[in-house]
């Protein structure tokens, strides 16, 4: 049998939405959201095409490199809870999915990153201004689709994106004195990963023509799940033997990233020979000596930091499924609890 590019595309959509832990359970559902996937592929690819080859080449630098499409995923789930047929539910999804790459531009450039998604960053392959500069453009192109979904659209988009830059620059700067780390850093999480994730699952209901009880849920569903999906990828850079993060387990705590068990270590006053060891290794800053980095990352998978991390990805999780109790019991519902199953186990 001849596969199409379509039947590949499908096949490709399929497997990462594996990836990330979602259970249709009914075909026609799972055939209905690849089908709005794929007419984001397509439309992202269309709408990043530059009269300039080269604004074209480095627009489409990342989208080519593929990705989880989470924010378009939910875009098409949410619009389960009205009409998924509704022409404006693709368009919503791509203005979604621009944002976030936009952002994926500029945290290069911030981070100094070599690679992003396997390939090398646009930051490395070109400069930091062009990286800089296509981040604006994609950011532009959302903004110009957004305006042809209606104003709240681009008010919902223009506030989303107030939120990401707050959470950027509360990271950058950091805890100020007397701030709990911890909260700080949840924070940041909630408003530079979980505000667009909401936004995109708020898109799909409103969008699709759903009540706006359904909207309010998904939304506040789409923000939960944001956050546990987060520190879940957290974990798994530590727990993980075989890089199931998408990155050489680890990685965190060699460039000195304070993630949740880490500030979770760090703030405990366990007086055990290993937590004051790993108090000791975590407290002066980026653990890069290979013998050390190995030592920190044994006793922190065996820490009461990283079961206390575990448990509050696991809160999260039943959050977030909690908040879809408003919606109606069905196939996109149970969908989107999958996903808080998956989250909740993926780190045990």
């Amino acid at each position: 049998m001849v596969r199409t590019a379509d039947d590949r595309t499908s096949a490709k959509s399929s497997a990462a939405l594996t990836s990330i832990g979602l259970d249709f359970v009914d075909p026609v559902l799972e055939a209905s959201v690849l089908g709005t996937l794929q007419g984001v592929e397509a439309e992202l690819r269309s709408c990043v095409t530059s009269a300039d080859p080269f604004v074209t080449e480095a627009a489409r630098h990342l989208v080519d490199a593929g990705g989880k499409r989470f924010r378009p995923l939910l875009v098409a789930l949410g619009s389960h809870f009205g009409d998924p047929d509704s022409p404006l539910v693709v368009p919503a999804a791509v203005v979604m999915e621009l944002t976030h790459l936009a952002t994926l531009y500029h945290d290069d450039v911030m981070d100094e990153a070599p690679v992003r998604r396997g390939a090398p960053s646009a930051n490395s392959r070109w400069t930091n201004s062009v990286a800089i500069l296509v981040g604006d453009y994609l950011f532009a192109r959302a903004a110009d689709i957004a305006a042809d979904l209606g104003t709240e659209a681009v008010r919902l988009q223009a506030r989303t994106f107030a939120r990401l830059v707050h959470g950027q620059i509360a990271e950058t700067v950091g805890p100020r004195e007397g701030d709990d780390p911890v909260a700080h850093y949840l924070q940041v999480i909630a408003e530079k990963t979980g505000s667009l994730i909401a936004t995109s699952a708020r898109f799909g209901g409103m969008f699709g023509g759903a009540t706006p009880e359904h909207i309010e849920a998904l939304a506040g569903y789409g923000e939960t799940i944001g956050v546990a999906f987060q520190l879940s990828d957290d974990l798994l850079d530590i727990a993980s033997e075989s890089g199931q993060s998408g990155k050489t387990p680890g990685t965190d705590l060699r460039e000195g990233v304070p993630t949740l068990p880490v500030l979770y270590a760090l703030g405990s006053d366990d007086s055990d020979a290993a937590s004051l060891r790993l108090r000791e290794i975590l407290s002066a800053g980026p653990v890069t000596e290979d013998d050390l980095h190995a030592e920190a990352l044994g006793l922190l998978r065996e820490s009461p930091a990283m079961k206390q991390a575990r448990e509050t990805v696991r809160s999260y999780a039943e959050e977030a499924r909690q908040q879809l109790a408003p919606l109606p019991d069905g196939f996109p519902r149970r969908a989107l609890e999958s996903l808080c199953d998956f989250i909740a186990d993926r780190t045990s």
